[in-house]
């Protein structure tokens, strides 16, 4: 009796979990921090580069560059939820996060992950409606219907993901329970969880379908009214400048869909923590890093408005700069 009592207070008094991230010596966690921290900085420098551009430039200041201004602040979120603490645990011993922390951090990344399948979504919506219904585009998706669906898809996806907080605060860990992963990823929490799991599961393949099958469909909806549409035209020239306002959120959508179900099909077959780690890096940062390059490059408005607030920031510097020097050569001239 006394021993059960022992194990019932080791599983119920958990306040931390560790997270392993990375195993390997200490060289090789040297070039994963180096590379993490590259691709992080590279991620919000991009995300908030299209921001900024978005915002100072009125010639991008229509429905389609505002939801895409959107998608690169929740990108920027969307790393930052997992990087950081991964980066901190490179050089701690403990390795550790606490209960509330885990939950906290795994709250915001299926919120922002299952967001951005519903932005993608929105965007696809846009597309059609600018190729396949171009007068009537700037009465339906007005300023007011374009705010709307993005504050509809936050406060959606955020409620729905609480249902899973609330839901795994039922679940019930030992003390010094490992994560075998760089963060706390819904799946991985499960495998150690001492208690049963099976309501979660069903909850979780329940938002799967719901929050996964809908923007899916939508997007494909979306896209095949597009080809449609460009079928119909006799114009080449029409069908490639119609087509090339969808090359890059095509591109971002393949890059998110296809890592994203890279990383279950490879953790179902091959069963390994460590290949599912770092296949789980490729959706968790490198697509996050790769969306604004994909969109600067393939846009000719966003590399245009990126060009210009570049060379106005760099005016403004040599002004600064300019101005400055006159400063010590006046001080200079006055000793």
């Amino acid at each position: 009796h006394s021993l059960g009592s022992m194990n019932n207070s080791q599983i119920s008094t958990v306040t931390q979990f560790v997270v392993l991230g990375f195993p390997g010596p200490w060289k090789i966690q040297i070039i994963f921090f180096s590379m993490i921290l590259l691709v992080y900085i590279f991620t919000l420098t991009g995300n908030m580069a299209i921001i900024c551009a978005v915002r100072w430039d009125h010639r991008l200041h229509t429905p389609m560059y505002v939801l895409l201004a959107n998608f690169s602040f929740l990108e920027i979120w969307y790393v930052t939820c997992t990087v950081p603490n991964m980066l901190v645990n490179f050089f701690s011993k403990a390795k550790a996060i606490s209960f509330s922390g885990c939950f906290t951090q795994f709250h915001f990344f299926f919120s922002l992950g299952t967001t951005e399948c519903f932005f993608l979504c929105v965007m696809a919506y846009d597309r059609y409606l600018a190729i396949c219904h171009p007068l009537q585009y700037m009465v339906i998706i007005n300023p007011h219907l374009c705010g709307l669906l993005v504050l509809a898809s936050w406060f959606i996806i955020f409620w729905f993901s609480l249902v899973h907080i609330l839901l795994m605060k039922r679940l019930t860990f030992s003390t010094g329970t490992e994560i075998p992963h760089f963060f706390c990823e819904l799946a991985q929490v499960l495998k150690v969880a001492r208690s049963d799991a099976l309501l979660i599961n069903i909850v979780l393949y329940v938002a799967t379908a719901l929050l996964g099958v809908f923007p899916v469909a939508g997007i494909l909806f979306s896209y095949s009214q597009i080809v449609s549409s460009l079928m119909r035209m006799s114009s080449t020239e029409g069908k490639y400048k119609a087509f090339s306002t969808c090359g890059s959120h095509l591109c971002v959508v393949s890059l998110f869909y296809g890592t994203g179900l890279g990383v279950y099909l490879s953790s179902a077959v091959t069963h390994s923590s460590q290949s599912s780690s770092m296949a789980s890096v490729m959706y968790a940062m490198v697509t996050p890093m790769l969306n604004p390059f994909i969109y600067s490059l393939r846009n000719k408005d966003v590399k245009g408005a990126l060009g210009r607030l570049l060379s106005r920031a760099a005016s403004c510097l040599l002004r600064y700069t300019t101005s400055e020097l006159r400063g010590c050569y006046g001080s200079l001239k006055q000793m």
